[in-house]
């Protein structure tokens, strides 16, 4: 079996399509990978691109897309509901079939060092990668973002980088490289214009303030909607689940006399993850994997 990792890396532009299209053009370049996924967000202000691909393939596919994404996006005219420090933002791997943690902790080192020789980009590991015990959380490491680290990151030693310049970048700030395991983005959107609202909700269930277990999240103001979004990555599915995810923010949002209108996935989602939805709300009785024709056509078509 080929080895495989996946990687998906989180580009601070989703509004001007060529330079979007250009970054993927990069990323897709490189042989033996593939572009399984690009989502933009206009509000965000935000690409994510899955990828897959033997890891030195996915290693030069990322960085060709990140050196693109540095020549193209400048952070100084950059605004958008989803906080960043770099034009790349957050770059993480995920092992796949035939890599393991370690593989992909050694991927996020090695592009670490590069882009901060050849792009002299500030860098820092995070999650499995991280360096220092303090920087496992993505959210620790980016902070209030790029225009507090372009502030800090001489004068104060808890916001120095990992590897590269004592600067950031002055375009391209700096970026946050790591490993993980799978993860869903997963996104609510609520019937109200009142952040206050999301705001609270994310602070509920969110695992850093007393919630689920495998839950970040965030109030975010999606003004051309006229709603607010809670945010949300999850990060262990198999503990906490969507459903689970869906259930607490309803009610939450029941207790400010609001409701949800519908939900996002960003990028790509374990069909586990939705089969567990299904069980739950359609009161599936002893529902098993192989029930799904999809997978089933699988099993027999790589039988042959």
């Amino acid at each position: 079996m080929q080895a495989l990792m996946e990687s998906v890396p989180n580009f601070s532009e989703g509004r001007r399509e060529d330079v979007i299209v250009a970054i993927e053009q990069a990323a897709n370049s490189v042989s033996g990978v593939r572009v399984l996924d690009r989502h933009s967000d206009t509000d965000h202000n935000r690409t994510v691109l899955t990828l897959v691909g033997p890891p030195n393939q996915l290693q030069e596919s990322v960085y060709r897309a990140m050196e693109r994404a540095t020549e193209l996006i400048d952070l100084r005219h950059h605004d958008g509901a989803h906080p960043r420090v770099g034009a790349t933002d957050v770059v993480p791997f995920i092992p796949l079939a035939g890599t393991t943690m370690d593989d992909a902790i050694n991927a996020a080192r090695q592009l670490g060092q590069r882009v901060a020789d050849k792009l002299k980009i500030p860098v820092y590991f995070y999650e499995e990668a991280a360096i220092r015990p303090d920087r496992q959380n993505l959210e620790q490491v980016r902070r209030k973002g790029f225009e507090e680290l372009r502030d800090r990151i001489q004068t104060d030693e808890d916001r120095s980088p990992d590897l590269g310049p004592y600067a950031i970048h002055e375009s391209a700030g700096a970026v946050i490289i790591g490993a993980r395991g799978p993860l869903i983005a997963y996104n609510i959107y609520l019937n109200t214009n009142d952040l206050r609202i999301a705001k609270r909700i994310a602070r509920a269930i969110r695992n850093s303030s007393g919630g689920l277990r495998y839950v970040k999240a965030m109030g975010i103001d999606i003004p051309d909607r006229g709603q607010v979004q809670v945010s949300m990555n999850l990060t262990n599915f198999h503990r906490t689940a969507v459903h689970t995810v869906f259930n607490l923010v309803r009610d939450e949002a029941q207790a400010y006399g609001v409701s949800i209108s519908e939900s996002e996935v960003v990028g790509l989602i374990p069909l586990a993850a939705l089969a567990d939805a299904g069980r739950y709300f359609l009161r599936l009785h002893e529902f098993k994997d192989d029930q799904i024709l999809e997978l089933k056509l699988l099993e027999n078509l790589g039988a042959e």
